[in-house]
């Protein structure tokens, strides 16, 4: 367990917030595209719902991380964020209305987007860089777990009352209103204001970030977007098992397992790369992914995806909160939300790319093809980033 001195009360409760957060929403991940298909939505309609709803949590989220260092806060945005996103989840089940679906699908992304700049900023503050790696991966794990709550519970509810999706929705409020409680519980620290204006920033302002930004942050931020070029939708892996004769429950099964190897490794790649470093931490994690990949391409029984999947889940315990731990250590405090909110920014935009490029490659060569090039783009930029320096840490010297 790690240290209380390192994990304080503020990173518990933030964490505790993430997990019944994406426990709510993972109750709904498996059920989603089932539920709007039986009220009337096409594959196409379904299709343009998720792309408009990530575009949304994705430009918000440079937006609202900036808008947090202007005003020199954190908790309005964590608990607006969080308070939406819980709050979408029965409205889901409300109407049946397109306009009033893409309302409530928006607004659960919207929240997202509020939120996580100013809660990794908190997380951030809450602790020196020397220890970075141990609070993301900590928080990563508590959020992840989460992921694993979610979908079994809905594979109880489901299997108990088949096909009953609205009650699954008024029921994923529950975790959610947890959570938004919790967020009361923060206690937030005085952050020094980059602007005297309170005032909400123009909305792409954040973007006028990348120009002034420390030079190693752009060359970190290319190289993650590139990698996230090739890396699509883990959709494309539960079709690829699907593909290999996985049955319905199995597939869900799958994703659970992924899951759970994720939550458990968070915490010990964040302890690993505070002793060695982030670099080599996360180029660690870019070779596990190539090697998952490749995988996919040559697996020729049930159990060797299992252990692809084992793979990948320690893939993603050594990226997803260790680039956001070497991001706050590479730039002011006072611009961390900034930071971290262009990023992920950026980052939604390059995902729905990746998984347009990936749709096509599959429909056009096979989904071989699809795997052996997001395997390659890995191992490119592993390597890559093997090649220059990107330790500094402003927070260090401050």
């Amino acid at each position: 367990m790690p240290s209380p001195k390192i994990i304080t009360r503020n990173i518990w409760i933030l964490s505790l917030v993430s997990l019944f957060t994406d426990v709510a929403s993972e109750m709904l991940y498996p059920v989603m595209p089932l539920y709007l298909k039986s009220i009337g939505f096409t594959i196409v309609a379904i299709g343009v719902l998720e792309g408009f709803a990530e575009a949304t949590a994705g430009l918000s989220k440079g937006f609202f991380g900036n808008w947090s260092d202007k005003a020199g806060r954190r908790l309005p945005f964590v608990q607006a964020g969080y308070g939406l996103s819980a709050v979408s989840k029965p409205m889901m089940a409300l109407f049946t209305f397109p306009f009033w679906i893409f309302l409530a699908r928006t607004l659960d992304r919207l929240g997202k987007g509020i939120r996580t700049g100013a809660r990794d900023a908190l997380l951030s503050d809450e602790t020196t860089p020397e220890h970075k790696g141990k609070v993301f991966g900590f928080h990563r794990s508590m959020d992840t777990l989460g992921a694993v709550v979610g979908p079994a519970a809905a594979l109880l509810f489901l299997h108990y009352f088949p096909d009953k999706y609205k009650p699954l929705f008024i029921l994923a409020f529950i975790p959610g209103a947890i959570a938004i409680i919790f967020t009361f519980l923060i206690r937030e620290h005085k952050v020094r204001q980059v602007a005297s204006n309170k005032k909400a920033p123009a909305f792409f302002d954040f973007m006028h970030y990348w120009k002034s930004s420390p030079a190693l942050y752009r060359k970190l931020i290319i190289a993650l977007l590139v990698f996230t070029l090739f890396n699509s939708s883990d959709v494309f892996l539960l079709l690829k098992v699907k593909e290999a004769g996985f049955d319905d429950s199995m597939v869900i099964g799958v994703y659970i397992f992924y899951n759970l190897i994720y939550a458990f490794s968070s915490y010990p790649m964040g302890l690993l790369a505070d002793k060695i470093g982030m670099k080599k931490v996360y180029v660690m994690g870019l070779f596990l992914f190539a090697i998952a990949y490749a995988g996919m391409v040559v697996a020729d029984a049930k159990w060797i995806y299992f252990a692809l999947f084992l793979v990948y889940g320690m893939y993603a315990a050594a990226t997803e909160g260790i680039a956001k731990a070497w991001i706050s250590n590479m730039v002011p405090k006072a611009e961390t939300a900034t930071a971290i909110g262009t990023y992920t920014a950026f980052q939604s935009i390059a995902t729905l790319l990746a998984s347009s490029l990936a749709g096509f490659i599959w429909y056009n060569a096979g989904s071989a093809a699809t795997f052996l090039l997001s395997s390659m783009a890995a191992a490119a930029v592993a390597l890559y980033l093997l090649t220059f320096k990107v330790t500094a840490t402003p927070q260090m010297a401050s």
